[in-house]
């Protein structure tokens, strides 16, 4: 057994973007290194509008070079576990030769819409109100429909569905399995009964063998597979001993675990996930209530989840198209000036959104641009603001359903690097943030070594965790002006307005939101 000298946990994010992998040293609680791959963005195929796919063999083959990298600098024959966050809500199929059958369908991707809201037309009410708590909308139970219905011969091979966290499991492993979180996530968890749905199975006639072997999110969960501990350097006994979807893992990896506690990231989509004991089901499906991570019998934790899948993408999208080097660089260009000038960018562009008006996909636009005015940073500053101000417009709903939003924790990751989309949140929003040392790869590692039981406790495994950022509304300045217009939401029928007033170069005061009933029913 390997002492506190020698022991050494890894962490797994499996993002959209890159596959990032840290090396945790549990006895100085500190993160040893980390490293992310490919170079650049890992591809999402969109071979028809709405659709987005990824190979999930692609995740499998960056994993290997994360782990072949660490095996260069480090003797991972001290590596006793290991975690996975995995991105949520896709759909990946194996045949019972383990082979996956077609591309993941991924979290954003909208062709099973249409399924979804079906669905929720024939659906008992009560069994979306009080047991999933969540409309069967574009997640993975509807995914999986989707491909019996327009590919019953491939639906046919299947012998076991995924999300993408089981999949790299598997890999691992060779082990077939998922989480209660997993099944929530995918909306095919039953809340009353703490067991899969036969409720949507049957009604997507998706027959229940297909589903895989349950194991907890914090718990052991399997043994690295002998081949690929001789390839990594990993000693024979190195187990799966955490698994957690992106935003639960989120949370986690900043100690957001107990009721009223609240969690943000904007990373390819922004999130904002608040913990809370309630079984809180949201008749416009806005906002979904899935298991947290640390959920059990005898402590419940529900995660409430309200996602904008436009964020970080299209960040992403700018800087590609801007063809600047860096984000590094972006950030640095969007502080050279004091507003947007009256520019306004709306990040709708990365499939349809939760948020409005059931499932709508509202595409991305920028508006207000003047030739003789606007140059790269007033665009760049301009995108920053309308992520963050599109995020605002979900805190007020949360605040409209009861929620307390009066602070909220982030990592320093992402666009929570940014300055200006920091002080824009803080602004907009009103809440107080604050800003820890860590990520989600980080936040799995650690989840690994409370799952081998070396953590006794959570209060244990984040005693290390640093804070390094407090930001109050009351102490922010934006210079300047800006504002947001989120515009023809319905093709032209209705408008949205969010407008942020700065009288000359004080702090907000006003938050104005106004909107027709027919976009708010």
């Amino acid at each position: 057994m390997l002492s506190d000298e020698n022991k050494y946990f890894i962490g797994i994010d499996i993002g959209s973007s890159f596959i990032k992998m840290s090396l945790y040293d549990f006895k100085n609680e500190n993160q040893l290194d980390s490293i992310s791959f490919p170079d650049n963005e890992m591809e999402i195929l969109s071979i028809n509008e709405g659709w987005a796919e990824q190979d999930p063999e692609i995740w499998w083959e960056n994993i290997k070079k994360c782990f072949f990298y660490f095996k260069k600098k480090h003797d991972l024959s001290y590596v006793k576990s290991i975690g996975i966050s995995y991105q949520m809500h896709g759909l990946v199929a194996i045949d019972k030769y383990g082979k996956s059958l077609f591309n993941s369908i991924i979290w954003c991707d909208s062709r099973s819409v249409l399924i979804g809201e079906e669905a929720s037309n024939k659906l008992d009410k009560n069994i979306i109100s009080s047991s999933l708590l969540n409309s069967p909308g574009n997640f993975t139970a509807s995914k999986l429909r989707w491909v019996k219905e327009n590919k019953p011969d491939v639906y046919s091979s299947i012998y076991k569905f995924m999300l993408p966290g089981d999949f790299i499991v598997f890999k691992l492993t060779g082990n077939i399995s998922t989480t209660p979180l997993g099944l929530s996530e995918g909306i095919m968890w039953d809340f009353n009964k703490r067991d899969v749905s036969m409720d949507i199975l049957d009604f997507y006639q998706i027959e229940k063998d297909k589903v895989p072997d349950i194991v907890p999110s914090i718990g052991v969960q399997g043994k690295i597979s002998k081949e690929n501990c001789l390839n990594f350097g990993l000693v024979d006994n190195v187990t799966i001993s955490y698994r957690a979807g992106d935003q639960p893992n989120n949370a986690f990896s900043l100690n957001v675990l107990n009721e009223g506690e609240i969690a943000a990231t904007a990373g390819t989509s922004a999130v904002i996930y608040c913990v809370t004991k309630k079984d809180i089901s949201d008749p416009q499906n806005r906002v979904n209530t899935f298991l947290h991570c640390n959920d059990d019998i005898n402590n419940k934790r529900n995660g409430v989840l309200l996602c904008i899948n436009g964020s970080g993408i299209a960040y992403s999208w700018l800087k590609k198209t801007l063809k600047i080097n860096s984000y590094f660089e972006m950030d640095n260009l969007s502080e050279e000036v004091n507003s947007s000038e009256g520019l306004s960018f709306f990040p709708f562009g990365n499939g349809s959104e939760r948020l409005f008006n059931h499932n709508k996909n509202l595409n991305a636009m920028i508006n207000g641009l003047d030739f003789n005015i606007h140059n790269n940073s007033h665009i760049i500053r301009s995108v920053l603001e309308g992520i963050a101000f599109s995020l605002c417009y979900g805190i007020e709903y949360l605040r409209n359903m009861g929620l307390n939003i009066d602070s909220v924790k982030v990592g320093d990751s992402n666009l929570f690097k940014s300055k200006i989309f920091k002080e824009v949140f803080v602004n907009v929003s009103k809440t107080k943030l604050y800003v820890y040392n860590t990520d989600g790869s980080l936040g799995a590692a650690r989840g690994a070594a409370l799952g081998t039981g070396d953590y006794n406790n959570e209060e244990e495994a984040f005693s290390s965790l640093k804070l390094i950022e407090k930001l109050n509304f009351k102490d922010v300045i934006v210079m300047g002006s800006i504002g947001c217009k989120i515009a023809s939401i319905l093709r032209g029928e209705s408008d949205i307005y969010i407008c942020l007033s700065l009288p000359g170069k004080s702090s907000p005061k006003d938050w104005d939101f106004a909107a027709p009933e027919s976009i708010l029913k």
